[in-house]
């Protein structure tokens, strides 16, 4: 299995090397390597099985670090980066020719943030190069949030993993870029807002059209984010387990815990008060949890289609598209 550490100077090593490493950020765990090695990004894409029609995001520890990757600046961008950054918003700009193709899948645009964690910044300053680093977890599969999510997975395939605890928001990052038109347009949603982007901007922001066949940024395959179990979904959760009552049920409730007479084999509820943050970050740890359970079918609550809801519900709806049991 991998080692589990604080140890900077060891992941640099290993990084500069070619190797992966998995690193902590606000988000989720995200498997990185050297973003300017083409044999280090090519592992990414093996170890995590990855398409490789699926970008990557680039890393960086501050917006300066930035300007060498990035051609042009569209309007908006420094005050985005002012407001957000550190934090958990990708903005999806035009590349230079230091950008490998394999981080943007031969696509013009590449994905950048500057991740809120502590651990990872002081990797990042570290390093002369940045980290491509998607979510460090077999493709397609649920995103992990602690350390123990990695190295039960992918323990086995990487070296290292620098241990920053439990992720802070639990949920990807909200990405955003500026379509032909030059109008603002988020291409994944997340923990930032279409409200919070518009209030900085002070303009209209649009949202990418999900059923569009081409992967403009990461994170947007229909099915993504899922478990093994066979997964659905419902606003009336109570009507789906008595469809499924026959069966071995696994439950991830929003606030209000299950008081009918249909047997659980076990439920979670995410927020007894309905806070959205907290639901963000315990989702992915249930979905694990019950996963890992043996069960016939995982039923899980969607929340109110609000703030990140809107991006939670996003990540279930990928979720429950296919179930391999």
């Amino acid at each position: 299995m991998a080692i589990i550490t604080k140890n900077i100077q060891g992941a640099k090593t290993i990084l500069d090397g070619g190797g992966l490493v998995a690193i902590p950020t606000e988000t989720v765990y995200g498997l990185a390597a050297k973003a300017t090695d083409p044999a280090a990004l090519a592992s990414i894409f093996k170890t995590k099985g990855r398409p490789s029609n699926n970008p990557l995001i680039l890393h960086f520890p501050d917006f300066k670090a930035m300007a060498p990757y990035i051609k042009a600046i569209p309007d908006g961008v420094r005050l985005l980066a002012a407001k957000f950054w550190p934090g958990p918003l990708t903005l999806l700009l035009p590349k230079t020719t230091l950008v490998p193709d394999a981080v943007t899948a031969g696509l013009p645009r590449v994905a950048v943030r500057v991740p809120d964690h502590k651990l990872t910044l002081g990797l990042l300053n570290q390093l002369d190069y940045p980290l491509a680093a998607p979510s460090a977890n077999p493709s397609g599969y649920i995103s992990p949030t602690k350390p123990s999510h990695v190295n039960i997975q992918l323990g086995d395939k990487i070296p290292m993993i620098l241990d920053g605890g439990n992720c802070e928001k639990g949920l990807e990052s909200t990405i955003l870029g500026w379509n032909d038109d030059g109008i603002p347009t988020i291409y994944r949603k997340g923990i930032i807002t279409k409200g919070d982007l518009e209030t900085v901007l002070n303009k209209e922001v649009c949202i990418y059209d999900s059923h569009s066949q081409t992967l403009e940024a990461p994170g947007m395959l229909s099915s993504h984010y899922a478990p093994n179990t066979r997964t659905l979904l419902s606003s009336t959760i109570s009507e789906k387990i008595d469809e499924n009552k026959h069966l071995k049920i696994g439950l991830i409730s929003f606030k209000n815990a299950y008081e009918g007479d249909v047997a659980i084999t076990k439920e979670i509820v995410l927020s007894s008060d309905g806070a959205l943050d907290e639901v963000a970050y315990k989702l992915y740890a249930a979905m694990r949890e019950l996963d890992g359970l043996g069960l016939d079918v995982l039923l899980i609550e969607k929340v109110p289609d609000t703030g990140i809801g809107k991006a939670i519900n996003d990540r279930l709806t990928r979720s429950a598209i296919t179930g391999t049991k």
